[in-house]
C-alpha cells in the first residue's frame, strides 16, 4: 500500500482542524496535545446588561461543545499519522488484517476494517 496519498489527506485535514481549533480556542500551554476552548474576545462578565453576559457565557459554552469533537477527530488524525511512520497504517488494529482501500478513502484515520468498525 502506497501510504503518500493517506498521508497527504491526514496532513490537510491536521491543518484545517487545527485552524478550526485555534479560532475558538488556544493549545493548553502545560499539555500541547490538548485544546482549550476561550471565552469569547469582547465577553465582559462586568457588563450590567445580563442579556450580554449570557450571550457571551453561551457563546463560550457553544465553543467548549464544538471543540471537543475537533479535539478528538485531531487526535484520531495524529495517530494515524504515527502509525504511517511506524509502518503499521492500514492494519486493524483488532484482527490485524488490511482495512480495506474504500474504508481508507472514506476516513484515512480508521483503525479497524468494516468488520470491526463499530467495536
Amino acid at each position: 500500500m502506497n501510504t503518500d496519498t493517506y498521508k497527504e489527506k491526514l496532513l490537510t485535514e491536521k491543518v484545517k482542524l487545527e485552524e478550526e481549533l485555534a479560532d475558538i480556542g488556544q493549545k493548553n500551554p502545560n499539555n500541547p496535545n490538548d485544546w482549550e476552548a476561550t471565552p469569547v474576545a469582547d465577553m465582559d462578565n462586568a457588563d450590567p446588561d445580563k442579556n450580554i453576559r449570557a450571550d457571551a457565557i453561551e457563546e463560550y459554552a457553544n465553543r467548549i461543545g464544538v471543540s471537543a469533537p475537533l479535539e478528538a477527530r485531531l487526535t484520531e488524525v495524529n495517530a494515524a499519522l504515527l502509525r504511517i511512520e511506524e509502518g503499521t497504517y492500514g492494519v486493524c488494529e483488532i484482527s490485524g488484517e488490511k482495512i480495506e482501500e474504500d474504508r481508507l478513502e472514506a476516513n484515512p484515520a480508521a483503525r479497524t476494517c468494516k468488520a470491526h468498525m463499530n467495536d
